[in-house]
């Protein structure tokens, strides 16, 4: 991790300082077309000592389109330009002034617009200052996300006295013990890992994370070697930012919103794209870990007793039933929408306190324990979500992000993954919201029942946030030397986002 997180700041950095001279580029730069078939008028206000240039720009701030015309109209200037419908924005610059532009995105709302010129921030600061919006952005992330752990670890307390997560674990057990047999089948750990796949099956966002953060920490216990991750570790954070999920109820509401005509035909394509992430996280796990060789014990290391499982095929019948029963939930969701997925929420927290209450256990007192645990860890992830989201917010604001869609895009063509996803695609495992903002821009301006609408809404929902999830997990006990989580984690990403293209041309194309 400490050599991805240097790459991603110097890169920031670079970027910055070619982005200073941007101006100078693009004054000189060579549009790929005279003229085209959009005809597009406006006026341009602002203060400039010299008439302003005015460019169309493709997918990246350096992809030149088309050049305007300007002339001059009393204290402003007129402006006309003829461009092709890859033009995704208009920018107007003073090129012997202090920087100062102004950007116009290209919709069919705007096809005569006023562009106003005005001084913008140098590349350096902006990418200066964005580190240090993302730095408070991430304490209020993460002081927001006390609340979600100090609540859910409160109700997993009062699950766990009452013995529903061993409940949970024995039912599991029979896939469970083969897929972590370095743990003992009745550990608390591989009920916390149930939880956190349960939650993020049903997608319940953020209730996820508190068991994701309990499953690290009994994980931990088992840690022959601390400060590295182990083979259970790197397979369990494999699983989690594959995001398996039956129900993207928040996807399902994005396109809701946006008035599809369908809002959960994505169902089926992001249950296909998420299981095929969720095997490839998997085996790549597997696989990873006989090439990633695990340190030497600690001295003071004990190993628990693990005692061999002997169970049949008939130990499976409960995991089936329970399997069964996720599916029905499923289908009510899929048949009913919204009005059934609220109760999902509800239901859970009911749920969790009523098995306390018929297990006569003190609910309030275990509820008040199990809080002040998750108040500790959220307090603990507060330097490593500082540490990944300033790094990454330096490497967007720098424009490096844009210019790497420009290089990448004639490739990812060729696998019918339009260039208007790659932002998506390759922002997907490093920031979730901004994921999530990508998502309802696209499905906005395309619409959501457009080929590009259901991609991004499949990709949106077939994948977790892999360096968020990586950073907050690890840095909640203490693991810097990750192994292999960090590429079974992007395999996972890769195959969700292949997935996807495939599930989305099967199924609603």
């Amino acid at each position: 991790m400490d050599k991805i997180f240097f790459a991603i700041i110097a890169m920031a950095f670079l970027f910055a300082g070619v982005h200073t001279f941007d101006h100078q580029y693009l004054s000189s730069a060579t549009p790929a077309v005279e003229s085209g078939n959009i005809a597009i008028k406006g006026i341009l206000r602002g203060e400039c000592q010299e008439a302003p240039q005015l460019l169309a720009l493709g997918g990246s701030r350096w992809d030149v389109i088309s050049k305007g015309e300007i002339t001059a109209a009393g204290d402003s200037w007129n402006y006309s330009i003829s461009t092709t419908k890859q033009a995704q924005s208009l920018l107007a610059f003073c090129e012997a002034d202090k920087r100062s532009e102004g950007t116009l995105l290209l919709t069919t709302k705007n096809p005569n617009s006023e562009i106003v010129i005005a001084p913008v921030p140098e590349p350096a600061a902006k990418v200066g200052q964005a580190a240090l919006d993302a730095a408070k952005g991430s304490v209020d992330l993460a002081i927001g996300l006390i609340g979600y752990i100090a609540l859910f670890l409160g109700l997993m307390k009062i699950v766990e006295e009452a013995g529903g997560l061993r409940f949970m674990a024995r039912m599991i057990r029979p896939l469970m013990v083969r897929l972590f047999p370095d743990i003992p089948s009745d550990h608390p750990a591989m009920g916390a890992i149930i939880m956190n796949v349960a939650a993020n099956a049903l997608g319940l966002g953020n209730a996820a994370t508190p068991f994701g953060l309990k499953a690290m920490k009994e994980l931990n216990t088992l840690n022959q070697h601390k400060g590295t991750a182990t083979n259970a570790m790197c397979l369990f954070l494999a699983i989690n930012t594959s995001g398996l999920a039956l129900l993207p109820t928040g996807i399902i509401g994005l396109r809701a919103k946006f008035g599809s005509l369908d809002p959960a035909a994505i169902f089926p394509t992001t249950l296909m794209a998420t299981g095929l992430s969720t095997l490839a996280g998997v085996f790549a796990a597997k696989f990873l870990s006989r090439l990633f060789s695990s340190p030497d014990p600690d001295p003071d290391y004990v190993a628990p007793e693990n005692t061999p499982y002997l169970g049949g095929i008939k130990e499976f019948i409960p995991l089936t039933i329970f399997a069964m029963s996720l599916f029905s939930l499923v289908s009510v969701v899929y048949i009913y929408g919204e009005m059934a997925s609220a109760w999902i929420m509800p239901g859970l927290i009911f749920g969790m306190v009523g098995v306390g209450v018929v297990r006569k256990v003190p609910v309030y007192k275990v509820f008040v324990d199990g809080a002040k645990e998750g108040f500790q860890l959220g307090i603990m992830i507060i330097p490593y979500l500082v540490a990944i989201l300033s790094a990454i917010a330096m490497f967007r604001a720098s424009g490096g992000l844009a210019l790497m869609v420009e290089l990448i895009s004639p490739v990812t063509d060729m696998i019918l993954l339009p260039g208007e996803a790659l932002p998506l695609a390759l922002l997907r495992p490093l920031s979730g919201s901004g994921a999530f903002g990508i998502t309802a821009g696209l499905v906005e301006t395309h619409g959501p029942d457009s080929y590009i609408g259901q991609l991004v809404s499949t990709m949106n929902g077939s994948t977790e946030t892999t360096f968020y999830v990586l950073a907050v997990y690890f840095g909640s006990v203490g693991v810097n030397r990750y192994r292999h989580a960090l590429w079974a984690g992007l395999a996972a990403d890769i195959v969700g986002v292949l997935g996807s293209i495939w599930a989305v041309n099967m199924f609603l194309q």
